[in-house]
């Protein structure tokens, strides 16, 4: 039994949130960290990136690492990228996150459990639970996931309206080595202002543009300055094709005004200071699949 001038016990670690393309992993990382700093939207492939969301409590850091939706087909240099930042998160990590859609579990879910070290401390998070029409199927559903990997817990949640999410939080925290927190207590990311500027402007290309234009677009950011409280963002959007130059500014330029518009309101708000955005549209043929221009935009 320990003394009580003993120092409390503090617990720090990495944790991997998994999953095939669109089961809710972003939406479950901005509701941990209580921030947005993942992009979310209906479409698969929205997350290209490793994002990290950092989770300090009185007790314990949480690192979250939140991965792209597992590529089945590697179709291109892109797809190729987001699945290595899988790969390499897993090897990396103390704890994962397995999410899958409550009732859904299919080949694309078991190629990712086929990525899990064998010595993984893995949390099955069953989201989207709200969703379940009916909810005696719950059980059935979770009892056949336990027989398919040794899941150290299994958590049903539903990140949208953050129901069971302090319970994941306390489950996964007895998993976390003791150590000191890699962050200080009032950060909530490592990604830079910059990258978190170039996303926000991707989601809403993605939640704006529809089935118009497939996944050949991109956004570069090209100038980066703050004065004061006030940030000046100058940003690209990279196409593929010419054709989709039109269809992303948009009749008299008013889709693509709209699009910069509720990416600056957004960014006012992750920020909490005035945003100048100035957006617009350039042709790169070919760039998901040309490793150099992936670099550039920031692919790992």
């Amino acid at each position: 039994m320990s003394s009580a001038s003993e120092p409390a016990l503090f617990r720090s670690g990495l944790i991997a949130i998994v999953g095939r393309p669109n089961v809710g992993k972003s939406t479950l990382l901005n509701c941990l960290i209580g921030q947005k700093v993942s992009i979310v939207s209906r479409k698969a492939q929205t997350t290209r990136h490793r994002i990290v969301g950092v989770r300090t409590d009185p007790g314990a850091q949480f690192v979250f690492v939140d991965t792209p939706g597992f590529q089945t087909e590697h179709r291109n240099a892109l797809n190729r990228s987001m699945n290595r930042a899988v790969t390499s998160a897993l090897a990396e990590v103390d704890v994962v996150f397995l999410v899958v859609e409550a009732g859904r579990f299919g080949a694309e879910d078991q190629k990712v459990v086929d990525l899990l070290p064998s010595d993984a401390r893995v949390l099955l998070v069953v989201n989207k639970v709200d969703l379940l029409a009916d909810k005696t199927k719950l059980l059935p559903f979770i009892e056949k996931l336990a027989a398919v990997y040794p899941f150290a817990e299994i958590v049903p949640v539903s990140a949208e309206r953050g129901t069971q999410v302090q319970a994941l939080v306390n489950a996964a925290s007895a998993y976390l080595p003791e150590g000191t927190p890699m962050f200080a207590e009032d950060d909530i990311t490592d990604r830079s202002e910059r990258f978190l500027a170039a996303e926000f402007l991707r989601e809403k290309l993605f939640r704006l543009l529809g089935d118009e234009i497939p996944y050949g677009l991109a956004v570069e950011i090209e100038r980066f300055e703050q004065e004061g409280a006030l940030r000046r963002i100058h940003a690209a959007v990279i196409v593929d094709r010419p054709g989709y130059k039109g269809i992303v500014i948009g009749k008299g330029g008013e889709r693509l005004k709209r699009i910069a518009s509720e990416a600056r309101q957004d960014l006012e708000t992750l920020f909490q200071g005035k945003v100048f955005l100035e957006v617009w549209v350039k042709v790169r043929g070919g760039w998901a699949d040309d490793e150099r221009a992936l670099k550039s935009l920031g692919y790992e």
